[in-house]
Parts: C-alpha cells; structure tokens; sequence
C-alpha cells in the first residue's frame, strides 16, 4: 500500500507538472520561462468583468450550493452527545496565538517588518492548535493527539503540495504577492514555504471538526457509481484540461482547481482500486462534501487574515473581478471546493503511506458513527 500510495501521488504531481507545458509547446510559446524555482507570478492585466462569463461561472457554483442542501436536507442525524472534554490547553495556546498575532499582523510598526512577515503562519498555527481544540472538546479526540505522525507527516506534504498551485499560478496568473518583491529567491522560498506548510494541516483539522456534528455526518444523496473506465477519463480529463491551461488559459483558469482532482482521483482509482469517491457507491457523501466544506471555511480565514498582512496576496481573475469578499472576487470562493476535495485526496494518500491504512473507514466501519474517521484504530 505504501509504495502505491506514493506512486500515484509522485505521477499525479508529476502529469500536473508537465501536463501544461506540453500544453506551451503546441500553441508554440516557449517553456523555459515557467520552469523557473521559485515559481513567482507578477501582475498581470486580465480581460475586464463580462456578466455573461460571471454568470455562467456561476451556475456551477450554484450546483454546489444546492447539492449541499439537498444532501443536509436528508440527514438523519443522531441525538447529539454530551460534550465529551473540556477545551485543552493546547487549544487555548491556538487562541491566544490568533489574539495576539492578529494586531501584529495588520499593523505596521508593532514589531520589526521581518517578524511581522512570520505573522501570517502564526495565525495559521493557532487556528490549527484552537480547531483541534474544539475537535477534542466535542468528543474527547483529535488529529493532533490521536493520528499524531500523519497529521504532522502533513505539514511537509502540504508545503510542496501549494508549492505545484504556485507553479500551475503562473500560466494563469490568477494571484500574485506584494510585500515580497525585494526577496532573493531562496529567501522568498523559506518564507513562503512556512504559510504553505500550514494549508493540508488547516483543512484536516476543519473537516475534523466538522465530523462533530451530528447533522454534516449524516449528510445524504443518492448512490453514484463509478468503474475502470471512468477513471480512465478522468485521468485523460483532467491532463487534457491542464494542458489546455497552457494554450487558452484566459478562457481555461477554473480548470486550475478541476483538473488536478481528475488526476489524483483517477490515478489512484486506477492504482489503489479506490478513492474517497468510492463511498459514492453505497450514498455516502460525506468524504466529498465536508472536506469541500473545511476548505470553504478556511478560504473563509485565509482571505481573512491577508487581507492586512504583508506581504500579501492580491487578485486578477479575467471576466469575474467583482463583488469583493476581502481581496478575493466572491465568485472565486467557488475553487475552495473543488479545492478541498483535491486536499481531501493528498491526505488519504498520506494515510496509505504514514499508516498503512485509508483515510475513510470502509462501510462497516463507517456506520459505527461520527467518531470513527478521526479515531484511533490501531
């Protein structure tokens, strides 16, 4: 399982790497610029709002949305426990880091602009501390202290997990720094490095949390099923639709947070026999739904929490820079869920190689009830 689990993820990385340069190479644009270490993105001037590209953006994001209702709509949750433990120190330590790096964050001359440039991970390492807080006050457990080598195996898959985002950023140029220009590029890369280290730890701990609650772990849909050859295309999907970045990216930038879900999803399907879309077959969603939504939430506080850090980062996203939410445009909260999904699909191999075990229980486990994902089973 080990040795699978890390193949797929060293040819999914791999395909979504080369997958748009072949994409250059066929419009006849020349490669050796995007290979570059640190990938790092200028400003770019994007095509202006159009209500036509707004809105038809928008009806996937609408699909989402009401698949979310319909799927709490048919929950049949349990009578909620008692709460289980009182809120640990450790939590504590995450809301306190959060309350004291947060002024330091967003303003200017507290401390030396060095440390103030740290702020931002600091933030990220209280929320992670104080969300799995909540997580052992509800029920006793919690990634930190329960699956303690895969939850920290995350921070160092997770750095080099943004770090691809950060290159695939540089065909579309959808975001971009300020506050980080005067950098070398190895100064840039271990400063950025930390932040992006904090991303798959954030979203674990959220989807965690989210497990809690009796009605998002009962979330419901209809069964969907799936076989070799739809694995097949996703795969050739999604390496088609990033070497198409390559070509039209104007047009193409959503596929940005599609077409790497495709890949790791039928890889994986292909190598492992299995994904977390596998509950699919038996109408259990919630290992698709909740980790999108962990990832919403933590868009919610990325956004958040840069909007007066520095250095930060900004928006161009062509056709839809409109309706503010922070920096982000509202309709680019969207990719958080796609989003979620792809960190959803990384932690699972992680699990396979840390663990030797999957991510999702298979389906009797998973009906023993909400504390069986995120509980010890060894």
């Amino acid at each position: 399982m080990r040795f699978r689990a890390f193949a797929v993820l060293a040819l999914a990385s791999l395909i979504v790497w080369a997958a748009p340069l072949a994409g250059l190479a066929i419009a006849g644009r020349p490669v050796a610029v995007f290979v570059g270490f640190p990938p790092r993105t200028a400003q770019v001037m994007q095509m202006p709002f159009a209500w036509s590209m707004f809105i038809a953006l928008s009806l996937p994001a609408f699909g989402a949305l009401a698949l979310f209702g319909a799927a709490i709509a048919r929950a049949r949750p349990r009578q909620a426990g008692a709460i289980a433990a009182g809120f640990p120190w450790w939590g504590w330590l995450g809301a306190a880091l959060i309350a004291g790096v947060w002024p330091i964050a967003w303003t200017d001359g507290l401390v030396a602009p060095a440390w103030r440039a740290h702020a931002f991970s600091l933030l990220w390492l209280g929320y992670i501390l104080a969300m799995n807080g909540l997580a052992w006050r509800r029920s006793g457990t919690s990634l930190l202290t329960h699956r303690t080598p895969w939850f920290l195996a995350l921070f160092a898959l997770s750095a080099g997990f943004w770090w691809l985002f950060e290159y695939l950023n540089q065909f579309v140029h959808n975001w971009y720094y300020t506050g980080a220009e005067a950098m070398s590029g190895w100064d840039y890369f271990v400063r950025a490095t930390l932040p992006f280290s904090t991303v798959l730890p954030a979203v674990a701990s959220t989807w965690a949390w989210l497990r809690r609650h009796p009605r998002l772990d009962a979330m419901a849909l209809p069964a969907v099923r799936g076989n070799t050859a739809s694995a097949w295309i996703a795969l050739a999907a999604g390496a088609l639709a990033l070497a198409a970045i390559g070509i039209r990216a104007d047009l193409l930038f959503p596929v940005l947070w599609i077409a790497p879900v495709l890949v790791l999803a039928g890889l994986q399907q292909l190598v492992l026999g299995e994904t977390i879309f596998s509950p699919l077959a038996r109408g259990d969603w919630r290992p698709t739904l909740q980790p999108a939504l962990a990832a919403l939430i933590c868009g919610f506080f990325w956004e958040l929490w840069n909007y007066g850090s520095l250095p930060k980062w900004h928006y161009s996203i062509p056709y839809v820079q409109r309706f503010h939410l922070f920096e982000m445009p509202l309709l680019g909260y969207a990719g958080y869920l796609p989003f979620g999904i792809e960190c959803a699909l990384v932690m699972d191999l992680a699990a396979r190689f840390v663990e030797r075990r999957r991510l999702w229980p298979p389906e009797g486990e998973a009906k023993i009830g909400v504390m069986r994902t995120f509980s010890t089973t060894r």
